[in-house]
């Protein structure tokens, strides 16, 4: 994806990590009856937005790159294991099997097939 192509504003189109979602409302919360001062209340919230938004933004500033490469390579040996290795080795058991298969055939017609024909023009003499 080049990046005149990419999305800034939905980075998640796959939906792939919404199970990542956590807002103040997700882990705090006060029952009816157990309220702390309004003022506490909406520090806590302003607090707990701007460290969760600035811990994810330095770390992803000193470490995001590195791990997305990693994951690049990853993927690249992947990819490459897949098509130089794994789908010619398929590719060579489907050959090797087929012919395995027909001599399998072969084998079954000439040498298990006549018996199995004698003992059923034996067992189709016996009548109720």
């Amino acid at each position: 994806m080049a990046a005149a192509e990419l999305d800034l504003v939905n980075r998640d189109p796959n939906s792939i990590n919404d199970h990542l979602q956590c807002k103040f409302e997700d882990v705090f919360a006060e029952p009816d009856g157990t309220h702390s001062i309004d003022c506490v209340w909406k520090l806590a919230y302003t607090c707990f937005n701007c460290w969760k938004g600035l811990c994810y933004r330095i770390s992803t500033l000193l470490c995001g790159m590195c791990i997305a490469a990693e994951w690049g390579c990853e993927f690249a040996y992947i990819s490459f294991f897949h098509i130089w290795f794994f789908t010619p080795c398929f590719k060579m058991l489907d050959i090797n099997c087929g012919a395995l298969k027909r001599l399998y055939g072969q084998c079954v017609n000439c040498c298990i097939e006549p018996c199995c024909m004698a003992c059923g023009l034996v067992f189709h003499q016996f009548k109720k």
